[in-house]
């Protein structure tokens, strides 16, 4: 047998194997030897770290926590060593095979599941590593999961936790989270079930269990962290950058350091997400630690006792976490009443007259005052248990007096207690204490360990131990004897020592030097406390010592029991632990006078309540250091809302009670204040008491509790509220009465005036006085109230009393908890009264709840305060029981101006319940003239008629017959050949509009002008006072004076009141009547009506119509240039005061108001139409037609012909606004030619540039953009680029479009010159990342950039545009058009980021029906009073040019982009005014993808035909939202035939560009973009023709067929010119298409045959595939065949379609030339021909040719003959420069009728003279 030869793969298994034996051998003897469960730290063993370099620095986990950190140190313990790249990160980190893994299935319990851990072989940390550890999980509640891990083979130190009790089961059986373990290595995975989101992950890291090292890393879903402590956190939400904070309780100063502080507190709680869902995560271990947050974001512990005992709670809201986290721990105590009262306090009373000089001066100011507290200072030599018997001898008597006035005293206790005698004798309580052994030990168990506090030598009570309990209670219990106080004060107790360890100092042992030391302030675990090993009953310091606040808290429950039997009191504790609320308030420590710790106290009350301690507060003015007198104000202001509400300063001091700054001082008077509306709203606060002593709730509230979905709320923590209702804004910095303020998302009142604040989900500037703190309540809710006294014990004597305020449906709801206020366990006891109040429908339910205590004051509520009342009372009903009463009118108050209403007098019992009911005083729904809710009075006031009217749309204010102005008969009219003119004069008779408002004009100049047959102006003016007029140059005929028998019209005037008629000569139609009443001319208000000829009226704009037609039933629509997506009566982007009206009679006229002031119009079903615009003049244009298409070539005339865009500009068009780089334009590109889709033009929206600056480029993504251009350029595809006018200010770099700007002074100013108007629109903060999941008032606050606005009037501004463009095209990008954008101009702030100062201008006597009309014009714009200069040097105001924005930008532009390129190019703008279609062509705005959007974007082209722009279109498939892909390809096909063809969509939205779909939909889109490049010879021509002759090139079929009536509503059907009719299908899912058939010969376009039917609606068939194309016969169309680009189309072959008509004749014309060149029209550098065709004749006349025209070039190779017969033609013969060509190639189709005749192989260009014969036998 052959020799066995093994493979390379098998010797390596082979090798492998023998490894694993060895290794596996090892690891049996190591084990063998070691001790049981743990590893010796000089254990070593083969181990090779598994090392993820590609990790990411914030996905690391420190494993070399403590300093010193080097490769060499990191590789002993196993972990991976690489420097991070930026930032904090750790660059030694955890291998991924380190720590423990799970061998066996988990083992189901009772309670839940168990398992067991086994550590991964590799190196120690710190030594003591447990080898097996215990993991059990219990699913205790739906929303509380437990996980404890611990050494599985023997017992380690656990926190006995008296509330915490242990889970017997059974589990919960669908709890509402998901747990998941990892086996190897180990980790455990919390999710919430509903959303899957994964709350606490520890698979990220390592599990590390040593004896005294413990660590576990879990990764969060948010960095919004909130919790942790005790420290002082500058900021309620935790900073997650390598923020590591030490938890050990500390006697240290809260000074912003992050060192460990006094307390003991390892919960957190986050948020999952803008969903308002949140969790909350406890680790039940006392021992010293740190806690370390990453940015993942992810949270690791480090501990050094103990075991891992882990609950996880689940909320649906913030509030919800904390209950659940308190319902474990504990729930908060409920204080007594009088603890909710003002204290006063200080360590440094130098005896007691001292104290009582306190007391007498700030009882003598009147104030609000409950406490008195007395420090260290009382007792003999800071000794426990004495009190001073010289300098405080009368003690027990001063507490007395308290008590005498109403007041309460409380004393402070430390724990430690001194060894030496008393003055007098020997010191009992330390002789007691030692006698019952309450002692800690050290660590021998038997010697008390002695160290150092205030009285010297020191014992600690060992408050573990029973007897330390009874020692405890008994010598407090002596104490009262002596000093009846009434609260306890402990301090001290961390524990505090002044000695490190002892006096004796500490041995050097794993306890007091463990081999991890946590970042602990000192790095020393016994600075300032006891050894570590000393001994306690409960166990070691080491493991106790954070609990010693907590088991002395516990010890003074005891006490308050025992002395207050019954009794509340009040325990107020330094150090704290989980669970210490249930017993004790808390203070925030030993801070100082600094507006820093102002700040900080906030974020400080508010973890405090996370951590179960709503009794919270600071020491008010700062207990070190002397407060100035501004910072003590404003601390007073918001300390009267902390919950423990204490003035509290240090010794060696100045004194800062209130009173101690004189009594009639503004702090004193500002403190009174706000105490007294503390004290009036203490019912509220007692409430909330209870139900955080009930429920678990919160106290001091983080707003985000209540707006958890608002994510501007997460970082807000320089306000807070009470309850869920009461928000405190105070102002916390100083020299400032300017607070920026956040305003959630709900109704708020001032609390003091009861008026609403405008302002809602966004931050403001709030104005806060220096004596003032801003306080506002929330809609919705009721607030218990009591008249306030100087203690609680007078002002729970005094009446109730409720706040009510309304949320925006006029509801509200409220509570309110009464007890005694003082005994233990009313609730438990049901000794106490509850109420729930409720308003609705204007009624309020006082409804008591439960009723087990009766006051001996015989309590009433007397006031009841309602805010946010819409209008007068005029009763209201108090019923009880059966009784009915009505209240006096006088006890009735209702302030118009504050909403506000008052009812007082009330008599209402507390514990019975009442309804109170109110009703107002009627007032009709009225629309007197344009304002809302007028009432009659007001009406008659204005000269106006009432008539009651039951129609909501109609008026019932009425202009009286001659309300207006008359001729003045002092003056003639005066008649000119070329006009006339008169002077009116207002009618006195009635008032004036607006009086004190705005000024009256009384004297009006009027002036007609005939400006030919066709055109007239009428003017009206003042004629005393110049008034801005709009500085556009129209188009004025030069007039010849004639006897006027040729004009169309005749003009009269009339007279009461004053109006001007236009009557049409030829018919008698009066097509214009302003003898209308109402006739109102002031500086900021005109108001001009006319009757109209007819219902049927077409125009104005921009805004989304619903139909072409306008609906005259009281429709009002307004126009202001805005940054306004399409939306029903919302003014959009341009202004165009333009309308067309038929008359009944066929004729039509058109008329323009030039006027760019902010105006609307209101049709009347009379018919009638009422101009309102607010300033400026009326200078009125009226064209006569008599078509309709006249009507558009006449104004058009006026206003300027249609600019002529390349011919490539007609191709298909490609952009959307998202861009991610350049490569992605280049697939986009790539796939649109492999897929040979004609498309000629690519675009680039904001996203190119850097940080949406214009003339930059983002070299980051889109780096490679020029050369890609250059290539798509280089293959016959053009480019077009946005420009925003908005020019950032912020830069850090030179930036050389706004340095240039600012040199040449080309921004918009305010009138006084001082200042650029900053506003703020897309640019972004220079170096600033931003974060695109916040709201957008958050991004627009944080992130844009200040910019300024150029004016565009400016000659200075216009070449430094120019200069701007061409340097970005010749160094940056070449571009071939430009898109010019957010011209309105749009703002992101309203006015600027200052504000606007003319409250007149933004908010005129009279707003327009706009949509911002609540707001002011100022809204997303500029401020009105801003300053433009005009060419010649004229300053206007923005006021009256804001409308001309976006025209003053248009020809700039172009003109710089022709001259810059040396072609035609496009400009394409989205803000117009009339005469702007000369310069650009426009798109329909920021649509959305909607059904709806296809038929308004019909309507829209229609209605910009008319306004003079024939470059037009709609973004294809939609703007906003995803499309769908119906609708998309519906819009393709529709789109295909807009003028301004461009699919385009939004950042975030789905791609829809043709390539993104599928086969299919890019068959169907290539199918019909290639018809529309077919037909693009055809619609060029029509482009000439509007630019030549200011024709329509979409055009509704009125215009063609306007003596069909039927047409004149029909707007889902169009035309291109007058020979192509497209009828789209606009629905979802139709497959028919009823459209109408004008009365003319109609070719289906894709047949070829004729349809027999005319002046009817029929059923098209249109399925997904097809749109309906129809040419009308009569017709020559040129076309050409298509190809990709425009570049190759137009080399391609000319064909000619002839649709005869039933004379067998048709007409066309070809307009051809370069299609690129500049002004080839007006230089005549073009061809022209006219076809026609007759006797089966087709001839070609040339009516221009210039051999620049190119068409020399263009040959004619095809003919169509549509309608040609069923005789087929037997030749066909073509004559060509006289020279005779028989053409064989031709078919003749009978079924169609239609001829084709194919030309190709001939030259015949088209430039020649033609003719085609066809002969048909008869």
């Amino acid at each position: 047998m052959a020799k066995k030869t093994f493979s390379s793969l098998e010797i390596t298994l082979i090798v492998l194997f023998i490894l694993v034996v060895i290794v596996a051998i090892v690891l049996i003897v190591l084990l063998a030897t070691n001790q049981p469960g743990t590893t010796g730290k000089d254990t070593t063993q083969p181990f090779t770290p598994f090392c993820p370099f590609s990790i990411h620095d914030n996905d690391r986990t420190n494993c070399h926590p403590e300093d010193g950190a080097s490769r060499e140190r990191c590789e002993a313990r196993g972990c991976c060593w690489k420097p991070v790249s930026s930032g904090n990160g750790p660059w030694c980190f955890f291998a991924l095979n380190i720590g423990y893994k799970i061998k066996e299935s988990q083992k189901k319990t009772q309670t839940g599941f168990e398992t067991q851990l086994y550590r991964l072989p590799s190196p120690s940390l710190y030594g003591n590593d447990i080898e097996r550890l215990l993991l059990t999980g219990e699913k205790q509640t739906a929303n509380r999961f437990r996980f404890k891990i611990t050494d599985a083979n023997k017992h380690r130190f656990e926190v006995a936790h008296e509330n915490i009790k242990s889970f017997e089961g059974p589990a919960a059986t669908n709890p509402n989270y998901e747990v998941e373990l990892n086996k190897n290595p180990f980790g455990i995975i919390i999710r919430r079930k509903s959303t899957r989101t994964v709350l606490f992950d520890t698979s990220v890291a390592p599990l590390q269990f040593a004896d005294q090292y413990l660590q576990i890393t879990a990764r969060l879903p948010s960095h919004n962290i909130y919790g942790l402590g005790e420290h002082v956190h500058k900021h309620y939400r935790h900073d997650t950058n390598w923020k590591t904070w030490p938890i050990f309780t500390r006697d240290a100063f809260p000074n912003g350091g992050m060192h460990n502080l006094y307390g003991h507190h390892t919960f957190f709680m986050c948020l999952e997400g803008e969903s308002g869902l949140a969790f909350g995560v406890f680790l039940l271990n006392s021992n010293a630690m740190e806690i370390e947050l990453q940015p993942s974001p992810s949270v690791t512990y480090r501990t050094i006792g103990g075991v891992l005992d882990f609950y996880i709670f689940l909320g649906s809201s913030p509030e919800d976490v904390v209950r659940e986290y308190l319902t474990l721990i504990g729930k908060p105590l409920m204080p007594a009443y009088w603890a909710l009262g003002f204290q006063l306090s200080r360590w440094g009373y130098k005896n007691l007259n001292d104290v009582e000089a306190t007391v007498k001066r700030n009882r003598k100011i009147n104030l609000p005052y409950d406490v008195q507290i007395t420090d260290i200072d009382y007792m003999e030599n800071k000794k426990d248990f004495t009190y001073d018997l010289v300098k405080f001898r009368n003690l027990p008597q001063f507490a007395h007096d308290l008590h005498n006035h109403g007041q309460r005293y409380i004393i402070i206790l430390d724990p430690a207690i001194s060894t030496q005698r008393l003055i007098n004798g020997s010191n009992h309580s330390f002789d007691k204490g030692t006698q019952m052994g309450a002692w800690i030990n050290e660590s021998d168990g038997k010697t008390p360990l002695l160290g150092e506090v205030w009285p010297g030598t020191t014992v600690f009570p060992d408050y573990t131990n029973p007897q330390c309990l009874n020692w405890w209670v008994e010598e407090c219990a002596k104490f009262h004897q002596k000093i009846k106080y009434d609260g306890l004060w402990i301090d001290m107790n961390e524990v505090s020592s002044f000695k490190k360890g002892s006096i004796k100092g500490c041995v050097k042992n794993q306890w007091n030097y463990p081999p991890f030391i946590p970042r602990i302030l000192d790095k020393l675990m016994y600075s300032k406390t006891l050894c570590m090993d000393a001994k306690q009953t409960g166990g070691m310091h080491y493991d106790l010592h954070s609990l010693y606040g907590h088991s002395m808290i516990l010890a003074t429950e005891q006490v308050i029991n025992n002395v207050f039997p019954g009794n509340r009191s009040i325990i107020l504790s330094r150090s704290t632990f989980a669970g210490s609320g249930k017993y004790a308030g808390h203070w925030l420590g030993d801070n100082a006078a600094n507006w820093n710790d102002i700040k900080w106290a906030i974020p400080g009350m508010l973890e405090f309540n996370l951590f179960g301690f709503p009794y919270i507060g600071a020491d008010i003015c700062g207990f070190f250091d002397n407060s100035t007198e501004e910072l003590c104000r404003r601390w007073m202001q918001v300390g009267a809302f902390y919950p423990f509400c204490r003035n509290h300063n240090a010794e060696g001091y100045k004194p800062q009670d209130p009173a101690s700054y004189g009594e009639n001082s503004l702090l004193v008077n500002s403190s009174k204040h706000y105490l007294n509306i503390r004290y009036t709203l203490l019912p509220y606060l007692y409430t909330l008491f209870h139900k955080a002593n009930v429920y678990g709730d919160t106290v001091v509230r983080p707003l985000l509790h209540e707006f958890p979905s608002d994510n501007a709320t997460w970082t807000v923590d320089r306000q807070f509220l009470w309850g869920p209702a009461l928000l405190i804004t105070p102002v916390l910095d100083p020299g400032t009465e300017n607070v920026t303020a956040y305003v959630p998302d709900a109704v708020w009142y001032d609390y003091e005036t009861g008026v609403a604040i405008s302002s809602r989900k966004q931050f403001v500037n709030m104005h806060i006085p220096g004596d003032k703190l801003g306080l506002h309540v929330r809609g919705g809710f009721i607030f218990p109230t009591q008249q306030p006294a100087k203690t609680t014990f007078y002002s729970r004597k005094n009446p109730l009393g409720l706040l009510i305020a309304l949320d925006e449906k006029g509801k509200a709801n409220g509570e309110l908890f009464w007890d005694d206020g003082e005994s233990r366990d009313t609730f438990r006891n049901e000794a106490y009264t509850a109420y729930q109040f409720t308003v609705t429908e204007n009624l309020l339910d006082i409804k008591v709840l439960k009723r087990g205590y009766i006051d001996p004051n015989n309590l009433k509520f007397g006031e009841i305060r309602i805010f946010g009342i819409k209008n007068a009372l005029a009763s209201v009903i108090v019923k009880h029981g059966q009784g009915v009463t009505t209240l006096s009118p006088e006890n009735i108050n209702y302030n118009a101006k504050t909403k506000v209403a008052q009812l007082t007098g009330l008599q209402l019992e507390l514990g019975e319940s009442y309804s109170v009911q109110w009703n107002f005083l009627v007032f009709e729904k009225i629309d007197c003239h344009p304002e809302e809710n007028a009432d009659e009075t007001a009406c008659i006031e204005r000269g106006c008629k009432w008539v009651s009217n039951s129609k909501p749309s109609e008026p019932s204010c009425f202009y009286e017959g001659d309300y207006g102005y008359i001729l003045n008969t002092n003056k003639r009219i005066t008649q000119r050949k070329n006009g006339m003119s008169a002077e009116i004069k207002r009618n006195t008779a009635y008032p004036e509009r607006y009086k004190g408002q705005t000024p009256t004009v009384e004297i009006l100049q009027v002036d007609v002008t005939y400006l030919s047959n066709n055109m007239l102006n009428f003017k009206i003016s003042d004629p005393h006072a110049k008034r801005f007029e709009v500085p556009i140059q129209l188009n004025i005929p030069s007039s010849k004076p004639d006897d006027g028998s040729t004009r169309l019209y005749e003009v009269t005037f009339t007279n009461f009141p004053f109006g001007i008629q236009v009557k049409r000569k030829s018919t008698g139609a009066v097509i214009w009547n302003s003898q209308v009443p109402g006739f109102t001319f002031t500086d900021q208000f005109i108001q001009i009506s006319t009757q109209l000829p007819s219902q049927y009226i077409y125009g104005f704009g921009e805004t989304e119509h619903r139909s072409f037609k306008h609906d005259l039933n009281w429709n009002t629509w307004g126009m202001f240039a805005k940054d306004q997506p399409p939306g029903y009566k919302m003014n959009s982007y341009g202004s165009q005061p333009f309308y067309m009206g038929l008359e009944e009679n066929f004729s039509a006229h058109g008329v323009l108001l030039l006027n760019s002031n902010a105006m609307d119009v209101t049709l009347q079903p009379t018919p009638s139409l009422t101009y309102r615009t607010i300033g400026g003049i009326l200078d009125f244009y009226m064209v006569l037609g008599p078509t309709p298409e006249n009507v558009v070539e006449q104004y058009t005339t006026l206003i300027g012909r249609p600019v002529m865009p390349p011919y490539w500009a007609l191709g298909f068009q490609l952009c959307r606004y998202g861009y991610k780089n350049t490569r992605e334009i280049e697939d986009l590109y790539t796939d649109m030619r492999n897929a040979e889709i004609p498309y000629d033009v690519q675009y680039v929206d904001i996203e190119y540039m850097e940080r949406q600056l214009d003339f930059t480029l983002d070299v980051n993504d889109f780096q490679n953009l020029p050369n890609l251009f250059d290539k798509m350029r280089s293959e016959g595809m053009r480019i077009i680029i946005i420009l925003d006018p908005a020019i950032s200010g912020n830069e850090t770099k030179h930036y050389e479009a706004f340095t240039t700007g600012l040199d040449n002074n080309v921004f918009i100013k305010w009138s006084d010159n001082s200042d650029i108007v900053w506003g703020k629109v897309w640019p972004d903060f220079p170096n600033k990342t931003v974060n695109t999941s916040k709201d957008w008032d958050y991004q627009v606050e944080h992130y844009r950039s200040y910019t300024a606005f150029p004016d565009f009037f400016r000659n200075a501004t216009v070449e430094w545009w120019h200069t701007a463009i061409k340097e970005y095209y010749n160094e940056s990008l070449k571009f071939d058009g430009l898109w010019i954008d957010m011209n309105e101009p749009a703002n992101f702030v309203h006015g600027s980021v200052n504000g606007c100062h003319d409250i007149k201008l933004n908010k005129p006597p009279y707003m327009p029906a706009l949509q911002s009309r609540h707001i002011g014009l100022q809204h997303k714009t500029l401020c009105m009073e801003s300053e433009q200069i005009l060419a010649d040097g004229t300053p206007v105001r923005h006021y009256d040019v804001h409308n001309l924005y976006g025209w003053s930008q248009t020809k700039p532009t172009l003109d710089s982009l022709q001259n810059i390129t040396g072609e035609r190019g496009i400009v394409v703008t989205r803000s117009t005014f009339p005469t702007s279609g000369q310069w650009a062509g426009h798109w329909l705005g920021d649509n959305t993808a909607a059904w709806d959007q296809m038929h308004k974007s019909i309507i829209g082209m229609m209605e910009f035909s008319l306004f003079g722009i024939s470059y037009t279109g709609a973004d294809i498939c939609g703007f906003f939202k995803n499309t769908t892909y119906e609708l998309c390809l519906r819009w393709m096909q529709l789109g295909a035939f807009y003028p301004y063809s461009r699919s385009h969509n939004g950042l975030g939205s789905f791609r829809q560009d043709p390539v993104a779909w599928n086969e299919t939909f890019q068959n169907i889109t290539r199918n019909i973009l290639l018809i529309r490049y077919k037909l693009l010879p055809f619609l060029y021509t029509l482009m000439y023709e509007a630019h030549h002759h200011g024709s329509t090139v979409i055009r509704p079929l009125l215009h063609e067929f306007f003596k069909d009536e039927k047409t004149w509503d029909i707007d889902r059907q169009f035309l291109w010119g007058g020979a192509m009719m497209i009828s789209p299908a606009l629905e979802e899912g139709v497959t028919t298409v009823h459209a109408y058939v004008p009365d003319s010969r109609w070719y289906d376009w894709f047949t070829a045959k004729s349809i027999p039917q005319r002046r009817k609606w029929i059923h098209m068939p249109t399925p997904l595939d097809h749109i309906n194309l129809h040419i009308r016969g009569g017709y020559i169309i040129p076309w050409q065949e298509p190809a990709n680009t425009t570049y190759y189309s137009r080399k391609n072959f000319l064909g000619l379609i002839v649709a005869l008509d039933d004379n067998q004749a048709a007409k066309g014309r070809l307009f051809w030339d370069d299609g690129q060149s500049i002004d080839t029209i007006e230089r005549g550098e073009y061809f022209l021909a006219e076809f026609s065709a007759a006797n089966n004749t087709m001839k070609a006349k040339i009516l221009h040719n210039s051999q620049k025209s190119t068409a020399n070039e263009l040959k004619l190779g095809y003919l169509r003959v549509w309608g040609v017969g069923h005789n087929p033609p037997t030749n066909v013969t073509v004559t060509y420069e006289n020279t005779s060509h028989t053409i064989s190639s031709f078919q003749h189709k009978p079924q169609s009728q239609e001829l084709f005749v194919e030309m190709t192989d001939k030259i015949f260009y088209i430039d020649k003279l033609v003719t085609i014969f066809w002969k048909t036998t008869p």
